[in-house]
């Protein structure tokens, strides 16, 4: 097992590989580079492989896929994941891997919007998106992330090991934050001077498409590692629904007559009140079994120290 592993997932950086290969490799000489190419057509794997990185390529398209091909491939006891883009400088990373290494902290997010980054970053709406998603995510899952969409992390080998990756794009860093906060693995935030990518390079990122993919990726995780809160919002909503219907086309005239007026209306009004309580229930028996996950995975995690201290010795 290596012992820090630097990963570069990459498409189209050609502008920009070579400087972070050699800048990282000046910030940590005794780590392992791997670049993971993702169908770029410029010769970043060739620059890559020429500036001294490991060239590895993931044929499926999206971030995601390469994340998954990532951590699958490479056993370490630290990971440094950071874009090719040359907007993360170095200088911090010995930092973040001491925190992995040396205090046991399971992901240290490089924090670029606690610095520069809303001053360098020229795209007002990528700043808009990062504080949307910034905050409701920490509201959500009461945790201080302070940035949720970075590039630039640190992992331990228990991470990478248990996150099971299930976005395709550029939504994996939402995902990774989240598997991180739920489930209780030690985290930190690494202030980093952020720059914007240097003239003549493209970001990858579509603010409004990936935007609307984020947020589909913190509800559909918020319903799926906060059940109870979820489908208890759900049926309270229905509940309300139900009672501003039912009151005054049923309730008040029967009130007032002793007749029901709207029979339609009342049995609709009783099939939202069944699907409120449904909701509700399935909120019980979801956190129930997210319960018995945990358990579970923190069975899996000290098999998994055991596997760990195994390949060391």
């Amino acid at each position: 097992m290596e012992k820090i592993a630097v990963l570069i997932p990459c498409y189209n950086e050609a502008l920009t590989i070579e400087k972070v290969v050699k800048d990282y490799k000046k910030a940590l000489p005794e780590a392992s580079f791997y670049v993971y190419d993702n169908n770029s057509t410029d010769g970043t794997d060739e620059i890559a492989r020429n500036a001294g990185a490991i060239v590895r390529y993931e044929y499926a398209q999206g971030k995601g896929n390469v994340v998954r091909r990532m951590f699958r491939d490479i056993d370490a006891e630290c990971y440094v994941m950071v874009d090719g883009d040359d907007t993360y400088p170095a200088d911090t990373v010995p930092e973040m891997v001491r925190d992995v290494l040396e205090k046991h902290v399971d992901m240290v997010v490089g924090d670029r919007l606690s610095s520069t980054y809303f001053e360098e970053n020229k795209r007002p709406f990528h700043n808009f998106g990062n504080s949307i998603v910034r905050g409701s995510i920490n509201h959500i899952f009461k945790s201080d992330i302070k940035d949720i969409m970075t590039g630039l992390r640190a992992f331990s080998y228990d991470f990478v090991k248990t996150f099971p990756v299930l976005s395709n794009g550029f939504e994996i860093e939402t995902e990774m934050t989240i598997h991180a906060i739920s489930n209780n693995m030690p985290t930190s935030n690494n202030i980093i001077e952020y720059r914007d990518r240097p003239e003549g390079s493209e970001s990858k990122l579509n603010t409004v498409s990936d935007g609307l993919k984020v947020l589909g990726t913190i509800f559909r995780l918020t319903r799926n590692y906060k059940p109870m809160r979820f489908f208890s919002i759900l049926a309270l909503v229905l509940l309300i629904i139900d009672a501003l219907v039912f009151i005054p086309t049923v309730l008040v005239p029967y009130v007032r007559t002793g007749l029901v007026p709207n029979f339609p209306t009342l049995i609709v009004c009783g099939f939202v009140c069944m699907a409120a309580l449904l909701a509700f229930f399935n909120g019980m028996i979801l956190d129930f079994i997210k319960q018995k996950e945990r358990r579970e995975f923190e069975f899996r995690r000290t098999i998994l120290d055991c596997v760990r201290k195994g390949r060391e010795s």
